[in-house]
């Protein structure tokens, strides 16, 4: 472990209390101590139901609630704070477009268009929509390695579609959508366009006014943030006509009882007392994240997953999912061993104190697409060094073995 790699990850103790290699930061990252500790002071000396106390707490609760809004909008390169909505989640976010966008601007005939890639947060609210609203689902589909040139929605698209819902960086493939292009399209066609940012965000500089994407959602916890806190982000003007979403708490300006009118944007999606604590943590995450900054993150993401790859290359019966090119993966990295479930794989990983995920990774359609029932991935993190590669490949070589194999 060079100095470099103890520096990091000393931010992470748990990596090395539990003596785990950690490869499941799709599913969700470890939380470095300042993380911890943004939100412990939060809870110990400023917490209070933020936006209508007129007390000192309460004030301080809203501001630092606000300010955990005004730097997430400048960390995704949104236009305003007021752009920004507070959820639980991506799937929250993904189903609150759905059902305040796609139930009441979305009609019998139209068509909306997503592609199988993707993850069931971002499928299962479309078919709910196409169901309630009598529009039509579309799917296109990538090529085998995952590629989705943006010819292909070009072919798809017409002047029925009027939402296309994609993701930025498959959870399966680990590939990079061209969403830019893909939103230019959208555009041309009279279309919305929705992205999924789940494993983008934390991996990748994104600048929504520059991709010209009309929604992007994304979850805290995947950055080393808090679990309960999520993004949405959409532009302003759609956030203004959408309807509310969830009712009570601070969402509404007056209520009376034959109805409500409701509060300016963001707020009018934020029913409930809020997240401040996870808002907290989540602004503390991207101060982290900035310390190091993009290209040292992305510098040694794309080392770890390099030097994985090529030793996944020399053992024999291991299929990598998608792309040969390591710059295709962002840390992604799904794969099959011959003959062997990939449950059994996790479990022996387990027991190497190895964490990988297997199943289907909430991607059915894909997998049935690509001929598989279920894989299991490894997922890379900035903390992830060549160390923990080393011992994922000795587990790794031994598994056909353990399963009873003589290769």
């Amino acid at each position: 472990m060079t100095i470099e790699d103890r520096k990091i990850r000393e931010n992470f103790p748990v990596l090395e209390e539990r003596k785990v290699t950690y490869l499941d930061n799709s599913a969700t990252t470890q939380r470095p101590p300042c993380v911890i500790k943004a939100v412990d002071d939060y809870y110990r000396r400023s917490n209070a139901n933020p936006m209508r106390g007129l007390y000192e707490l309460s004030i301080e609760s809203t501001d630092a609630y606000e300010n955990a809004r005004a730097k997430v909008a400048d960390f995704i390169g949104a236009a305003s704070d007021r752009e920004i909505v507070f959820t639980r989640n991506t799937t929250e976010s993904l189903n609150l477009i759905a059902y305040s966008y796609g139930m009441n601007f979305l009609h019998e005939g139209d068509e909306i268009i997503i592609t199988i890639m993707e993850h069931h947060s971002n499928m299962l609210p479309w078919q709910q929509v196409a169901k309630h609203t009598g529009c039509k689902l579309t799917y296109i589909y990538p090529e085998k390695d995952g590629n989705l040139p943006p010819e292909k929605l070009e072919e798809a698209i017409s002047d029925k579609t009027k939402l296309v819902s994609v993701t930025q960086i498959s959870n399966v493939f680990g590939r990079l959508n061209d969403v830019k292009a893909f939103a230019e399209i959208a555009h041309r066609n009279g279309a919305v366009i929705s992205v999924d940012g789940a494993q983008s965000v934390p991996h990748i500089p994104v600048d929504v006014q520059d991709l010209d994407c009309d929604f992007m959602s994304f979850s805290g916890h995947k950055m080393f943030a808090p679990m309960g806190i999520g993004v949405l982000y959409a532009k302003k003007e759609l956030l203004e006509k959408m309807p509310p979403f969830l009712y009570g708490g601070e969402m509404i300006e007056y209520v009376t009882t034959e109805g409500a009118t409701y509060n300016e944007v963001p707020h009018k999606f934020e029913a409930g007392t809020v997240n401040v604590g996870g808002a907290v943590g989540l602004s503390a995450a991207i101060d982290f994240m900035r310390r190091f900054g993009w290209d040292e993150i992305q510098k040694r993401e794309l080392e770890v997953t390099r030097y994985a790859m090529e030793k996944m290359a020399e053992v024999p019966h291991v299929n990598i999912i998608g792309a040969s090119d390591p710059e295709d993966h962002h840390g992604i990295i799904t794969f099959t061993i011959d003959d062997v479930h990939p449950h059994d794989i996790a479990e022996i990983f387990n027991s190497n104190g190895v964490a990988v995920r297997a199943g289907h990774h909430c991607a059915q359609p894909l997998h049935k697409f690509l001929g598989a029932m279920s894989t299991t991935r490894a997922s890379m993190a900035f903390y992830n060094d060549k160390e923990d590669i080393d011992i994922f490949i000795s587990a790794l070589k031994n598994i056909r073995s353990e399963m009873g194999y003589a290769d």
